[in-house]
């Protein structure tokens, strides 16, 4: 069945928006208090036009799926989530906002389902669950628009919404991108769901198969951060050592208490690489030579032999390895 396209701009005046995010003042890096140049005011200008059409865009795609269909209303109770989990959660500040909103105002835009495929007289939600968890706080019914929709529909229209909405953080897609393939969605429709090209899509699963899902999932959306900074943090975690380190570390309720910037920020301090000076010191062997030099650090020990104090002892010693090993295991029980 041939999709239309479903975010376009419309001439109708728009309608108001569930304000599921509140706007947030951020500082701008290496600008010093006071002193914002033409340019730069320009520029964030800019930016805040574009995210201004990005909403805009979002409101016109919800209305498009809800023209020619009509809004009905529905239970809360009788709605399921989607099959794929497309967040890391969601503050508990920046959904009572949302909740007070929809109280003051109701609810203006609907949220988008399906019949459940496999539960009769229930439905599944394609996008809106904010909202739902909001409707069910305050009480009384959703306004939905109901539409059949195939498994690769529902994912597209619930990746398609959070874009318009720049309402997902880096890993937050790369993690859905990642789910959907794990369900065994195509490159295509997933490329579609989450509106990248074939080499971001790769880029995004790869930091994912690359981290622990539970190292991801107690950080949270991270909305600060991007690829780069999640690769690095993968970096770090491909020591055995101190990926046990992190794994124990966000199970500390010091972690947990904090926001999710701030989590992925302790994790990548903590995960910071140490480097000990390395130990040297010279083997004094029984005639009193020293043809070997020790060097310890803490990933490995270096035996440096002098040709010049024995020379030949170097060979003679890696001719006996495999019995000296044997002698090491026989003595340790490996």
């Amino acid at each position: 069945m041939a999709r239309k396209n479903l975010i376009g701009i419309s001439d109708s005046p728009a309608a108001p928006l569930d304000a599921e995010r509140p706007a947030v003042e951020r500082p701008i890096a290496g600008l010093a208090p006071g002193k914002r140049t033409n340019a730069l005011v320009g520029g964030i200008t800019r930016s805040l036009t574009n995210i201004t059409q990005k909403v805009e865009r979002a409101e016109e795609l919800e209305r498009q799926l809800a023209q020619g269909h009509a809004i009905v209303e529905l239970d809360p109770d009788l709605i399921d989530a989607s099959f794929v989990v497309d967040r890391l959660g969601v503050t508990p500040e920046v959904q009572a906002a949302l909740v007070e909103q929809i109280r003051d105002h109701g609810q203006q835009v609907p949220i988008l389902v399906r019949p459940h495929p496999e539960a009769e007289n229930r439905y599944q939600v394609a996008y809106g669950h904010r909202r739902l968890a909001a409707l069910r706080e305050i009480g009384g019914k959703v306004k939905a628009v109901i539409r059949a929709l195939s498994d690769e529909q529902l994912v597209i229209s619930q990746g398609q919404e959070n874009n318009a909405r720049t309402d997902l953080s880096f890993i937050e897609r790369s993690l859905f991108a990642a789910r959907l393939e794990d369900r065994g969605f195509s490159r295509e429709t997933i490329m579609s769901a989450i509106g990248v090209d074939k080499a971001a899509l790769s880029k995004m699963i790869t930091v994912v198969r690359r981290l622990p899902v539970e190292i991801i999932e107690a950080i949270g959306a991270a909305p600060s951060f991007g690829r780069r900074r999640w690769m690095e943090l993968a970096d770090r975690l491909e020591n055995s050592g101190r990926r046990a380190k992190a794994l124990s570390h966000i199970r500390q309720s010091v972690f947990t208490e904090m926001d999710s910037d701030r989590r992925f920020e302790k994790l990548f301090a903590l995960l910071a690489e140490t480097r000990t000076r390395a130990r040297s010191e010279a083997w004094l062997a029984p005639d009193r030579t020293r043809p070997v030099r020790i060097r310890d650090t803490d990933t490995e020990t270096t035996l440096a032999f002098s040709k010049k104090a024995a020379p030949g002892f170097a060979e003679f010693v890696r001719q006996r390895l495999d019995a000296l090993y044997l002698e090491y295991q026989q003595e340790t029980g490996d």
